[in-house]
């Protein structure tokens, strides 16, 4: 076999003979793909011959790896054999790379063919197309073509287009991006959630953290339907929306929800709420980023076994439930994730660093946390961690369904504010005994107040 040495002292010497050799198509198809995979960069003059005779192989993998070899080389010559070749590869992979390798050349006369290529029904080939027009955006054809583009059926087509060629769009917020109203700084207020967010002003969160009631699991969230219930928490984050500022996150923390039957007569229902809700919030206007999995420890789940545990019949089989979904969205945005980062200063970049061991993976295994006086709460950990990977110090952490106030905990804990929202009284005061006993060096010292306080203090804002 060929060694990448060998293959350099051939490119030093410019032994351009050695190459016809060992990529002569006689070579089986292993050969091939090692002796293309060691290449590397490639002189300006090289002898391009061996290359465009393997284009042609029967192995599909072969010709990609040698449309790749031959795109390093930046050939303007090459143009029409890319051009002729496109038109006759069947294989998408080989396509796309063929697209790429005409874009690498920069040539003008590539322009025809790369505008004919917009309507290629692969959305791959036309996003390799687009790139390579960019470099021509000033060229009226090429925003002829590229415009329209913005209401193309594929949504990474649309969106490129448009953070290409859309206008630049002003934050609607008053604030700076870093910044929050202080008076919605360490805020909890008891109430109900809508009411309440008609007087949060438009982009003044930071990040949303939170797990919504679940389906008539308690007494005080009672719906007439689980549309009605899906519907009442579309409300909700819809607000959520709007009071997020741009390109900023939205973790959700559920899991599916088992119904009991009603009698044995009866068979229980179970409700997918992260997958019902998924579609509803990219309707909103969230961008899917992660789907996390919280796996928590097997003796803390419900055993759903004990009947096939006996008998052991197909069909029977239930498996016991140790996982719930924290799923990831940002506030969809042209801007890129770096524009967020960069609306601080870098001192505050450099205190909000995540420091020691973390997470790598999307499975995150944490202990459920208990409570004598909230029946479902989420650990203190779950939350700590969150907070920290999705904010910066100083943002505001906003929980529209706060229980005991557990995001509110994690983010005195990790130098963030926090605004929180619970409906039930019982809640509100418990939360409010926690986390005034807690940790409290903060600037902004934690105020609880009701719905008609609430009120009161968000007109005050407005004379």
């Amino acid at each position: 076999m060929v060694t990448r040495e060998q293959i350099e002292q051939a490119k030093r010497r410019r032994d351009f003979a050695f190459f016809r050799e060992v990529l002569d198509t006689r070579h089986g198809v292993r050969y091939l793909l090692q002796v293309l995979e060691r290449l590397g960069k490639l002189p300006p003059d090289f002898d391009p011959t061996p290359l465009l005779a393997l284009v042609e192989h029967p192995h599909p993998e072969v010709r990609l790896a040698a449309v790749k070899g031959l795109s390093r080389l930046e050939n303007p010559n090459l143009l029409p054999i890319f051009a002729e070749r496109i038109l006759e590869e069947g294989n998408t992979f080989v396509r796309r790379e063929l697209v790429s390798a005409i874009g690498r050349l920069r040539l003008p006369e590539a322009i025809p063919l790369l505008c004919r290529l917009l309507e290629d029904p692969d959305p791959k080939v036309v996003l390799q197309a687009i790139r390579a027009l960019l470099c021509f955006r000033h060229r009226d054809e090429v925003r002829t073509h590229l415009l329209p583009l913005m209401n193309h059926p594929n949504e990474l087509i649309c969106s490129v287009i448009q953070r290409e060629f859309g206008q630049a769009r002003e934050s609607s917020g008053r604030l700076p991006h870093p910044v929050s109203p202080d008076w919605l700084k360490n805020l909890m207020v008891c109430g109900d959630v809508l009411e309440l967010l008609a007087y949060v002003p438009s982009e003044s969160v930071h990040l949303t953290f939170t797990s919504p009631p679940y389906y008539n699991a308690r007494d005080y969230t009672l719906y007439r339907s689980y549309e009605e219930y899906l519907e009442f928490l579309v409300r909700v984050f819809r607000e959520v929306h709007r009071i997020t500022k741009e390109g900023r996150f939205f973790v959700l923390n559920t899991s599916p929800m088992l119904i009991p039957r009603m009698s044995r007569k009866h068979s229980s229902k179970r409700y997918a709420i992260p997958f019902d809700i998924h579609p509803r919030l990219i309707g909103i206007g969230f961008e899917f980023i992660d789907d996390i999995i919280w796996v928590k420890p097997p003796g803390s789940a419900k055993n759903r076994n004990g009947g096939f545990f006996q008998h052991r019949k197909p069909l029977g089989y239930k498996a016991n439930s140790v996982v719930e979904y924290v799923m990831v969205y940002r506030k969809a945005t042209d801007k890129l994730i770096d524009w967020n980062i960069r609306q601080y200063d870098q001192t505050v970049v450099e205190a909000s660093r995540v420091v020691g061991d973390y997470e790598p993976t999307n499975v995150w295994e944490i202990s459920p946390a208990s409570d004598p006086v909230h029946p479902a709460v989420f650990p203190l950990e779950l939350a700590t961690r969150v907070v920290q990977l999705y904010s910066y110090k100083g943002d505001l952490v906003f929980d529209p369904f706060a229980g005991r106030g557990t995001v509110g905990q994690a983010a005195l804990l990790t130098e963030r504010y926090f605004l929180l929202v619970e409906k039930e009284p019982s809640y509100f005061d418990y939360a409010r005994e926690l986390i005034s006993s807690g940790n409290l060096l903060t600037d902004f010292m934690p105020r609880f107040m009701l719905y008609e306080e609430f009120v009161q203090l968000a007109r005050r804002q407005d004379q």
